[in-house]
């Protein structure tokens, strides 16, 4: 096959994934139609799509599992993730030049040297992996891995390629899912809940507040607990973290992710080791709370393309700052602040400062409306709204 058509059979693969990925309504359902799309251009016997904290790496929901059961292996397979040395463990494809690559092909054909074979894989039967990150630069927005069965050829450089180059174009429809949720409406929500494990990593304690809580998340691959619950792996996998910090093993300053509830909210999960008396590891602690307004406007900035200048000018908006003010702090001229906000507001589709600042911190938790309450109307002369400007 000469290289020309070689290129234009990737295109045109590129295209039928990308387009069904385009007519997803949510993330499960945009893993599903690209997962669909992939298998026709390279089989695979399974797979795990797992959308991710784009700030921290961690894994968070959803997740789709296909072919794998109901997913009673996750917590093994993070496990030795985050706790085990492993061949192309995420963290580090998240920062590598080229996003995918294969089990087989990064060993030398020597699976068994990743502890993730060892342990899992190979007892399962899975001959090669193939595992990407979905980043738009190096921020990652999901995790794939797919999977071939003893029988099947390893995963090959040009099936490698191609899930390579879908990495950028699929992650930046994907960070569209994290933008605020039209359905998202109430201000009540719990307090913090706790959640306490055993230097084991066995859940030992938990309060109301954190079982309300979860009790709001998406369902997924989770793992049973003596205390009358399943932990869904997006908690499991950040205490996991927390522990592979306090032993050295991960370079992140601390276990954190952000998880999306079935009512559109965003929850903060983090979580820490504690000591134990002479110094003995101590129990991990695991709080769960509302995500701080701050914390969801970064996220959902994120999720709209800002560049970090256009969010650094978007927070001094927030803060109320005037144009020349802005430009006086970032070092750059009135007019060039003026080219972001117009380019902001384009982006984050709203048309002042006031929407800006609604969408990015208010639209979230904005009270909810009875669809039966009347609308009230406006007495006398209608007035003309003013023109909306940059500045």
């Amino acid at each position: 096959m000469s290289d020309a058509r070689r290129h234009a059979e990737v295109l045109s693969g590129h295209a039928k994934v990308l387009s069904g990925a385009e007519r997803a309504t949510d993330t499960r359902e945009f893993f599903s139609r690209t997962s669909a799309e992939l298998r026709r251009l390279m089989p695979f016997d399974s797979a795990v799509w797992a959308a991710t904290d784009p700030e921290t790496g961690l894994i968070t929901a959803p997740m789709l599992v296909e072919n794998l059961g109901s997913g009673e292996g996750c917590a093994e397979y993070w496990e030795s993730e985050l706790l085990e040395e492993n061949v192309l463990p995420f963290r580090d494809l998240a920062r590598a030049t080229v996003p995918a690559a294969g089990l087989r092909a990064a060993t030398g054909d020597l699976p068994a040297r990743s502890a993730r074979f060892r342990r899992l894989l190979g007892s399962q039967g899975v001959d090669d992996e193939l595992r990407a990150v979905l980043r738009v630069g190096y921020r990652p927005w999901a995790v794939v891995s797919l999977f071939r069965m003893r029988g099947g050829a390893p995963f090959g450089p040009a099936e490698t390629t191609l899930l390579a180059g879908l990495s950028g174009p699929l992650a930046s429809r994907l960070r569209r899912f994290a933008r605020p949720s039209a359905s998202a409406g109430g201000t009540d929500a719990p307090a913090p809940g706790l959640v306490l494990f055993d230097p084991s990593g066995e859940p030992t304690s938990i309060n109301e507040e954190a079982r309300q809580h979860l009790s709001q998340l998406p369902e997924g691959p989770s793992i049973p607990s003596q205390l009358g619950l399943r932990l869904p792996i997006w908690v499991v996998a950040t205490a996991l973290q927390a522990q592979a910090i306090a032993r050295g093993r991960d370079r992140a300053d601390r276990a954190r992710v952000r998880i999306r509830t079935v009512g559109g909210r965003w929850l903060t999960c983090h979580a820490s080791c504690l000591s134990g008396p002479a110094g003995r590891p101590g129990p991990v602690a695991l709080v769960i709370e509302p995500a701080a307004a701050a914390d969801r406007a970064v996220l959902i900035a994120e999720a709209y393309g800002l560049t970090p200048r256009e969010l650094e000018i978007t927070q001094l908006i927030t803060r109320g700052l005037p144009t020349t003010e802005i430009a006086a702090t970032l070092f750059i001229s009135p007019h060039t602040v003026r080219d972001h906000v117009k380019t902001v507001f384009g982006k984050t589709e709203v048309s002042s400062r006031g929407e800006l600042v609604a969408r990015l911190f208010a639209e979230h938790y904005r009270p909810a409306v009875p669809k039966t309450a009347p609308v009230p109307q406006a007495s006398g002369p209608r007035r003309r709204r003013p023109d909306v400007r940059a500045s």
